[in-house]
């Protein structure tokens, strides 16, 4: 009895859906499976669900303390300050130090990676109104990082109703983090005269 292969189907007029759809795949091809490719680094995510939780207890306070209100007023006052503290921590955070990542990992441990000491940060682009879905290999914390970087088009990965190709993306995104590992990365000198010429 053979497996049926479950085919994902999405409008394809929805770019939100879309990215999700191709960002979900990049993850799971790099962290799934039985000997997944990149172990993911959870320290960003763990901060950021700690600066989370820490704000959620002074709503939590400021909402159902047992205080009446007049004496109330320098404990909520303190709470609600504390809120939007943390909430501006954390959007910082996300604005300028996840940016557009949708994986950083531990380094690596397998494979020809020139530098063994770095993670890596996968991340991913598609600007509203575009058909092209790139993604972009770098590593972790390195200024100015070599990176890797590989845009398709829309209509390569789904046909036109919406018919998702996963078995060709997974074997497209695993072939770019392939190159980034031999250390044939992409320069940014070289695009600019693509985009001139």
């Amino acid at each position: 009895e053979e497996d049926a292969l479950e085919l994902l189907q999405v409008d394809t007029g929805d770019i939100i859906k879309l990215k999700q759809v191709l960002d979900e795949t990049v993850a799971g091809t790099y962290l799934d499976g039985e000997q997944p490719l990149l172990e993911e680094d959870h320290a960003l995510e763990n901060v950021k669900l700690s600066l989370m939780a820490l704000a959620c207890m002074f709503a939590v306070v400021a909402q159902f303390s047992p205080m009446p209100f007049p004496e109330s007023r320098m404990m909520l006052g303190v709470c609600c300050v504390s809120y939007f503290i943390l909430s501006g921590i954390l959007q910082l955070l996300v604005t300028f130090i996840e940016k557009d990542a949708i994986i950083i990992t531990k380094p690596p441990t397998s494979g020809k990676f020139k530098r063994k000491d770095k993670g890596l940060r996968i991340r991913t682009d598609m600007p509203r109104f575009d058909e092209h879905y790139t993604l972009i290999i770098e590593y972790e914390g390195v200024p100015d990082s070599p990176y890797t970087k590989e845009t398709w088009s829309v209509g390569k990965l789904f046909d036109v109703e919406g018919m998702f190709d996963e078995i060709f993306f997974m074997e497209e995104v695993e072939a770019v983090l392939k190159r980034f590992g031999k250390g044939q990365y992409d320069q940014e000198a070289d695009s600019s005269k693509v985009k001139n010429s």
